[in-house]
Parts: structure tokens; C-alpha cells; sequence
């Protein structure tokens, strides 16, 4: 191990950097690839799913032991749902005995399986942290998009949760919510907050829909331009209508050979703002932002603050999304010493890069293809983690010296739709220029 330890690195202050540390903070395991559920915003519900169904395996979970002396988090989760893995106690108990006294252990669940038993055998083995997937406050919105659950099957697991808490004496184990907001049920949020509160959370995350499929995209209430780029356009969208003049025709006076005068001054302004953005390193897209639903946003950040009052009202740790695109870019799974282990034991980087599949996060339909470093059935994990490909790829991801897609005008293009990723127009390697997971519209339990 001791050419292992050699390569911990540090920042300028002195701190660890846990992207560059010998071993990984947080390990990401999918314990199945199975739901009992069939949720219209899953990517299992999509056209292009190539993704078998099936649990890991023990022996698939054993060779993760290297790293469980050094994990700050063990979180159990991928596409399918942990508590249909027949092991998960035994998984949680073997890592439990193994992890720091201070590092934690979570999943989330959609909770149809957790019965008064299973939660006292799940804080018994050790579990610290559960987060039930409620996305509704109406029995009508959750059975819509939780398509063969009821909202009383969270009541009924959130009360199991409590009484497993006396019953193994475990005050401590952190009980919270996720809600995935869309246009469905945006306006429930804060009563679904106050009635998750109500029955014991303590924490809630809030993260917006990441659409699969171009039918899904309408559902989504981010905004697909950054902040900074929203407001340099509302101050000049601002003086258009002080000089009388209409940004929204903007392309239609562009592509004029000849043009009136007011048309000429629109393009002219439109120039001094894309100067102007220049000047601040920021990218504008003027298609998107045309086509942008301002009174959406609104209306996205009034139930956004309504859900922080509530939060401040009930003693809620509540985590919501950005309403629009970051400019400043952070990948808290890169940042954070993250690496992700599939059910057949392929070790990834992040969400985003776990699997194959399609989505239509930005505005067009991308393949995104999965980044695997090696399978710890194979080899063992510390040498893959260790290993100078995936050295490489934390230190570029996390220099975020690679191109912004979703402020691309010229997106999609060849090198991101690719059947196989080779490089991006910066002549980078990192696959990560498509990704709005570091963007803050999309969160998760970690």
C-alpha cells in the first residue's frame, strides 16, 4: 500500500482534496436493478433501457471491503430499489463493522417493502439514513406518477421507520424525503414537505425531473440557460422595450439582407449583449433564452419559497434544486471522493456516467455511454481507484476544462452523440461537457 498512500494530494491550504486521495470518501453501490414500481419519470420506463435486471451478488459486495475502513458514506442506491435485494441487511452489517464510527450508511426507497420487521432488521444491522421517494401530497398526483404505489404505502413505511427507531433505540438514524419536482406537481411541494415533517423527516431533497425522452421534456420546470446569462438578458430584453423595440423578433431581423432602422438597432443590441457576455466569460444561447417560459420560472421560485418557510416552520433540512443552469460549474460526486459500483461490479464516476441510456436533459436527445474504470470481480477496487485512467479523469473533471453543452447554440454535435466518445471540441477526454448533474438542477441522496 505504500505507493497507494503517496499519491494523497492536497490543496494550497493544506486540506485533502477527496477526489485526489488514495481511496474514495463515498462509495455508490447499486444493490439491484429491479423496482416494484413503475414510475413515469424513471429511465427504466424509456425506449432505449439496456440495462439487465438483476441483484449483486454477495461475493460482488465482499471485494468493496478495501475501501469500506475509509468511507465517509456507504449509500446504497442505483436504479432499482435496495430493498428488493434479499442481502441488503447482511451488506449493511458487513460494511457497518468495517466503516469509521463516524461515517453513515443510507439508501432510498420508494418504502413499499418496508415493513415493521424490515426496519427493525435494517436499523439493527446498522443503518443510519433512509429516504423515501414521496414526489406528490394528493393520493391522485402520487398514484399518477407512481404508477402501483399509494401515498399511504409512505405513511405506513414512514411509521415502520419510527418504531423501529424505539424498538433498536436508534434516535439517531435520519429519516427525510426526496421529491422530484415537475409541472404535475410543483404546487404540492410545500404541503408535501409540512406532511413528510408531520410524519417524521427531518431532511428533505428536493431535485427536478431529468427528462428521458423529448414527451417528458414539458415536464421539466428548470430553466435550460444560466442565471447569469437570464439576467444580462432581461436588462437588455429591458432596454429593447425602453427603445420601443421587440427582442423576441430578434432572429427574424438578424437573417435580413436589408433592414429598418429599428431592426438594425435590435441587432446591434443584441451584439453589445453578446459582447457584453463575452466580457464575463458567460455563454448565451439566444434561441433558448427566446424561447424561455419566464412566468414558468416564476412561478417555479414563488413554491420554491413557500417550501423553504415551511421547512423553517417544521425544522426540515431542506436541500432544493437551482432554478436555472449554474455558470460556475461543481461536481459534488467528483469533488466528494465518489465512485460508483454496479450491480455486475463495474466501477463508474458518477450517475451520469453509470449506465447506457438515453435522455433529453438539454433540449435534444443525447446517448450517454458509460464510463467503467474496471470491475472489482476482476480486480480490486483500491487498484482501480488508484489506477492513472481514473486519476486522470477526477483530475480533469474536476478542473472543468471541458465545454458547456446545454449553453452550446451549435449542440448536439458529433462529438458528444457519438456511439463512442473519443474527445470534445476542446480536445478533452472527460465525457462530462453534456452533464447538467453539476449544473445544480439535479440532486440525490449523497
Amino acid at each position: 500500500m505504500k505507493n497507494i498512500k503517496s499519491r494523497i494530494c492536497s490543496t494550497d491550504s493544506g486540506e485533502r482534496q477527496p477526489s485526489l486521495m488514495a481511496y474514495p470518501s463515498k462509495l455508490f453501490v447499486e444493490t439491484t436493478t429491479r423496482c416494484n414500481l413503475g414510475c413515469v419519470m424513471c429511465v427504466k420506463q424509456t425506449s432505449g433501457y439496456e440495462i439487465l435486471e438483476e441483484d449483486m451478488s454477495p461475493e460482488t459486495f465482499a471485494s468493496l471491503a478495501p475501501a469500506f475502513p475509509h468511507l465517509e458514506a456507504l449509500i446504497l442506491n442505483g436504479i432499482g430499489e435496495p430493498l428488493l435485494n434479499p442481502h441488503l441487511e447482511m451488506f449493511i452489517r458487513t460494511a457497518k463493522a468495517k466503516m469509521p464510527d463516524n461515517s453513515w450508511i443510507g439508501f432510498q426507497s420508494n418504502g413499499l417493502l418496508l415493513t415493521n420487521l424490515r426496519a427493525v432488521a435494517l436499523i439493527h444491522a446498522g443503518l443510519d439514513r433512509i429516504c423515501l421517494s414521496i414526489d406528490a401530497a394528493t393520493p391522485e398526483t402520487f398514484h399518477t406518477l407512481r404508477e402501483g404505489g399509494e401515498l399511504t404505502d409512505i405513511e405506513r413505511a414512514m411509521a415502520a421507520i419510527q418504531n423501529a427507531m424505539r424498538t433498536c433505540n436508534r434516535p439517531d438514524v435520519s429519516v427525510g424525503v426526496e421529491y422530484v419536482v415537475m409541472r404535475q406537481n410543483l404546487t404540492e411541494l410545500p404541503a408535501a414537505l409540512r406532511w413528510a415533517a408531520d410524519h417524521g423527516a427531518t431532511f428533505a431533497i428536493v431535485t427536478h425531473v431529468l427528462p428521458y425522452e423529448e414527451q417528458h421534456a414539458s415536464e421539466s420546470v428548470y430553466n435550460l440557460c444560466t442565471s447569469e446569462a437570464i439576467n444580462l438578458f432581461k436588462q437588455y430584453a429591458a432596454d429593447a422595450l425602453e427603445q420601443n423595440l421587440d427582442i423576441s423578433t430578434y432572429f427574424e431581423a438578424r437573417w435580413k439582407y436589408t433592414r429598418t432602422p429599428d431592426e438594425q438597432r435590435l441587432v446591434n443590441l443584441v451584439g453589445d449583449m453578446k459582447a457584453c457576455a463575452s466580457e464575463r466569460g458567460l455563454f448565451v444561447d439566444m434561441k433558448k433564452l427566446l424561447q424561455m417560459d419566464i412566468s414558468k420560472a416564476d412561478d417555479v421560485a414563488e413554491v420554491f419559497e413557500r417550501a423553504r418557510d415551511v421547512a423553517l416552520q417544521c425544522g426540515l433540512d431542506l436541500r432544493l434544486p437551482d432554478i436555472s443552469l449554474r455558470e460556475e460549474r461543481h461536481c459534488g460526486f467528483v469533488e466528494e471522493g465518489g465512485a460508483f459500483i454496479s450491480t455486475e461490479g463495474n466501477v463508474s464516476p458518477c450517475y451520469f456516467l453509470w449506465h447506457r441510456y438515453r435522455c433529453f436533459a438539454s433540449g435534444w436527445n443525447q446517448q450517454v455511454i458509460p464510463k467503467v474504470f474496471g470491475n472489482v470481480r476482476e480486480k480490486n477496487v483500491m487498484e482501480i481507484w488508484n489506477s492513472d485512467a481514473y486519476i486522470s479523469f477526477r483530475s480533469q473533471a474536476a478542473g472543468y476544462n471541458y465545454p458547456g453543452c446545454a449553453n452550446c447554440s451549435l449542440a448536439p454535435c458529433d462529438y458528444v452523440q457519438n456511439d463512442v466518445f473519443e474527445q470534445d471540441c476542446h480536445i478533452g477526454d472527460v465525457p462530462c461537457g453534456s452533464c447538467l448533474w453539476c449544473m445544480g438542477v439535479f440532486q440525490c441522496m449523497r
